[in-house]
């Protein structure tokens, strides 16, 4: 049996934007956590993760030489920065998001501390 942990017992993130498009940056503490990561961040789960903050298609790009997946989320911000009616109209939180995204780990699974 595995149990559930949150992104950001995993990784930091970083996020951005261009328009009505938001991207996350994963980047894991670890390999280890990166493995985990990929297998696991996927564009439904991250459209299932947002609800009804992301209407339009999600990609997921591995970077494994440097233990990351960009995030890509379109029509993630109703218009972009200048049509928006959203609080955060470009995006900055969407990162606060993906810390709290659940994935699943194996048994006996220590999160490693984020290197200084």
């Amino acid at each position: 049996m595995s149990k559930k942990v949150l992104i950001k017992e995993l990784a930091y993130v970083r996020s951005g934007d261009k328009g009505d498009i938001s991207n996350v940056g994963i980047m894991a503490f670890n390999k280890q956590n990166y493995e985990i990561i990929k297998k696991q961040v996927t564009p439904q789960k991250v459209k299932d993760h947002y609800k009804e903050l992301v209407k339009g298609e999600v990609k997921v790009y591995e970077m494994p030489n440097i233990d990351a997946l960009q995030v890509v989320m379109y029509r993630a911000l109703g218009g972009g920065a200048t049509s928006t009616l959203r609080f955060d109209e470009t995006g900055k939180a969407m990162c606060l998001g993906m810390l709290f995204m659940p994935v699943e780990v194996p048994d006996g699974f220590k999160p490693a501390k984020p290197p200084m």
